[in-house]
């Protein structure tokens, strides 16, 4: 009788072995990520504008989505803070610029709306897309906002917003990679000028 169990029971380990190899051999999917690939800012006559470039691919899920009628909103987001010698750093500017898209299925465009304002359609998604990838030069700071003459760390990064997906779908999408997406926060220096 002994001998009739060790057989299964050998059946048993050996199957539980390989799917155990198997998940450890079998590539992880991991999130899409974008990247900060170039970011400055610049003082124009109305302020300090952000000038940035994204780099990144859309998942297939997130593609999907988009295509069934699932708004997407890329959130770029702009922090400024003045380094004290004396105290924590002094937290000056936050300011941020949402892209949403969305597919019209009636007219087969790709519709991207900046901000709730600015609206603009695009017969592909590639190129709706070029307005996240590229953000618009935004005034982040008005021009008397800043100190002459003081340097500032400038912080900036990309996101998948959540916060803007029906209530219904966020449920499902927190527990989905795809829909984990963001960049790293890319930080320079900026001086501002004297006057």
């Amino acid at each position: 009788m002994l001998l009739r169990l060790i057989a299964p029971l050998r059946q048993l380990m050996l199957t539980l072995l390989l799917a155990l190899m198997a998940m450890l051999i079998a590539p992880t999917v991991h999130a899409t990520e974008a990247e900060v690939t170039a970011a400055k800012l610049e003082t124009t006559d109305e302020g300090y504008r952000i000038s940035a470039s994204f780099s990144f691919e859309l998942s297939r899920g997130l593609v999907d989505a988009i295509s069934k009628e699932i708004p997407l909103s890329f959130t770029t987001e702009v922090e400024m803070t003045r380094p004290r010698w004396y105290w924590f750093d002094e937290k000056t500017i936050r300011s941020t610029q949402t892209v949403r898209i969305a597919y019209n299925p009636w007219t087969r465009n790709y519709t991207a709306t900046i901000n709730n304002g600015l609206q603009q359609n695009f017969p592909t998604l590639e190129d709706a897309l070029a307005l996240v990838l590229r953000p618009r030069r935004w005034i982040v700071a008005e021009k008397g906002s800043l100190t002459p003459g003081a340097v500032y760390n400038v912080g900036i990064k990309l996101k998948l917003d959540l916060s803007y997906l029906p209530k219904t779908f966020l449920i499902t999408s927190l527990n989905d990679s795809d829909w984990r997406f963001s960049s790293d926060w890319k930080r320079f220096t900026f001086k501002v000028e004297e006057k």
